[in-house]
């Protein structure tokens, strides 16, 4: 009479057991199929998110090559419009010019400017040499920068060019007009007060014109 009793409560027991775990989602099968889908699932995102980072990159790369165009697009037009400005300057400059009365062959300075240069001890000094009259000739000849500079308290003076580095990109060779453009270096414990001008006829001592400026 027990057997049967404690056969039936066993399959009771065994019926219990494995509805628990079907209700509660431990069933081995049923886990085994939950735990590929969620494996199959994280494999897709993973390569859908490694698609979109690839399009990101691309997009981020796109929005700073457009930016790098717009920016190169405003130096562009900058500079022309700068070059406008100069170009309109010089007009009006050179039409005064002309409307004024001088002597053939009379040498002058014009817009001389002395500033500093990118590096430290640096400077630049820019000016355009004019030369009056409708018959001038051809000048021919060079120029001297004298810079004036300060040091414990005492001024002194040095020649560009020097006498050891020749005056070669010194020279001058033109008829009405020239544009110069010339930079040099001095030790960063000398302070420059100003620098002064010199244009020489080839062949003569004396100075033919002379202009001082001071640094800007």
């Amino acid at each position: 009479m027990m057997l049967p009793f404690m056969l039936a409560t066993l399959a009771l027991i065994w019926f219990a057991y494995n509805s628990g775990l079907e209700f509660a989602g431990f069933h081995k099968g049923e886990s085994q199929r939950e735990l590929n889908s969620l494996r199959e699932r994280v494999a897709r995102l993973t390569d859908e998110n490694a698609e979109l980072g690839k399009k990101v990159a691309q997009f981020e790369q796109q929005i700073q090559m457009e930016h790098g165009r717009s920016e190169e697009t405003a130096r562009q037009m900058k500079s022309l419009n700068d070059e406008n400005l100069r170009l309109q300057d010089d007009l009006n400059f050179f039409q005064n010019l002309t409307a004024e009365k001088g002597k053939d062959g009379e040498l002058a300075i014009h817009r001389l400017i002395l500033e500093r240069d990118k590096m430290p001890g640096e400077y630049r000094v820019s000016m355009l040499l004019v030369q009056s009259g409708q018959r001038a000739k051809e000048f021919t000849g060079s120029y001297q920068l004298v810079v004036t500079v300060m040091q414990n308290g005492r001024k002194s003076t040095q020649l560009f060019p020097s006498v050891e580095s020749g005056n070669e990109q010194f020279q001058l060779n033109f008829k009405y007009y020239m544009r110069l453009e010339q930079s040099f270096r001095l030790p960063q414990n000398l302070q420059l007060l100003n620098v002064q001008v010199r244009l020489f006829e080839h062949g003569v001592a004396e100075p033919k014109a002379r202009q001082s400026v001071n640094l800007s």
